[in-house]
């Protein structure tokens, strides 16, 4: 349990990440520390103006909205611990500073080997509510890829997978960018993509990295600060 779910994903693999990425994604349960991401996005949102008034509608769920923006400053918390079912999981806490209006964006990847298929799953939203497979690659330049494949909607009993036809699928890229004087920063790029819309949500852009105890020498695996927490959880894949 105490080897991070994105090495678990990657195999072999995660040694081919640059080792800035490998420190990254080594967060695991009970290590007592938790990452801390502090940066600028150059774009962050939905740039098709007709698309907001229904991205407003979904902002409640703390993972998608409506605003566009360039040069927005941003945060991010990654929290591993195991979740209430006792999967290892990275739990990522975002807020985006847009001016007049900080909006929050929450999900926790974990890892799940339940079923045949063995791999890490996305749960999206406060409420959790939308669930994606994620597929992971390394680049030859040891870069991370990512794409979200067959979301399901989990509406109180009901498990609804979404048609490829109306599926968005979401592609990311994060990698670590040198400097001059052995300086650099870490560097993120994402897409969501419907393919009778298309571009949904882009986020790009670049952001210093570091580590942070949790107070009071906290180490239990299934720690995770109330702030980070959803309003529920999901079990179900």
């Amino acid at each position: 349990m105490s080897t991070p779910i994105y090495e678990r994903a990657l195999g072999r693999d995660f040694a081919r990440l640059q080792p800035e990425l490998q420190t990254y994604f080594s967060l695991a349960p009970g290590s007592g520390h938790y990452g801390v991401g502090e940066g600028v996005f150059e774009v962050v949102g939905c740039r098709q103006r007709w698309l907001r008034p229904l991205l407003r509608l979904a902002s409640g769920e703390q993972s998608f909205f409506p605003e566009y923006g360039e040069g927005i400053p941003f945060r991010i918390e990654n929290h591993a611990h195991l979740d209430p079912f006792g999967r290892s999981s990275l739990t990522a806490r975002r807020e985006i500073f847009f001016p007049g209006i900080t909006r929050l964006f929450h999900d926790t990847t974990s890892f799940d080997d339940s079923g045949s298929r063995q791999g890490l799953v996305d749960y999206v939203g406060r409420y959790r509510r939308l669930v994606t497979d994620l597929n992971l690659s390394v680049t030859a330049g040891g870069r991370l890829r990512g794409v979200s494949e067959s979301s399901r909607l989990f509406l109180a009993p009901l498990r609804i997978p979404l048609p490829a036809a109306f599926d968005a699928k979401a592609y990311a890229e994060q990698w670590w960018e040198p400097g001059q004087g052995g300086t650099g920063k870490h560097r993120i790029q994402v897409k969501v993509i419907q393919p009778q819309i298309g571009l949904v949500l882009v986020y790009a852009g670049l952001f210093d990295y570091r580590l942070e105890p949790y107070p009071s020498g906290i180490t239990a695996p299934g720690y995770l600060p109330e702030r980070a927490r959803p309003d529920r959880w999901e079990r179900r894949v």
